[in-house]
């Protein structure tokens, strides 16, 4: 089973920089702001474009939520991270 291979998909990279004038023009509520919502303005448009068919906007939808678990990846890191520092500090 070997864990940590993940291959990331280009264009599902989580972003920091974020075009915050076109997040808040695309309307995405404060909740959904996060380090994927570059990718979540074109979602959001292909669903609307296609009255939200399930069928539609799978790529999409594949990436944002591929997006999603990288950041979510990055974060777990980070805490792995911050708790070696302070175990290290504690020591």
């Amino acid at each position: 089973m070997g864990g940590g291979h993940h291959h990331v998909t280009p264009g599902s990279e989580p972003r920091k920089d974020q075009d915050l004038q076109a997040i808040k023009d695309a309307k995405i509520p404060i909740a959904w702001r996060d380090t994927c919502s570059h990718i979540l303005i074109g979602l959001n448009k292909c669903r609307r474009e296609t009255w939200w068919n399930p069928n539609k906007c799978e790529h999409d939808r594949h990436i944002y939520e591929e997006c999603e678990y990288n950041a979510y990846l990055q974060r777990v890191e980070a805490k792995v991270q911050q708790n070696k520092i302070k175990d290290a500090e504690s020591d």
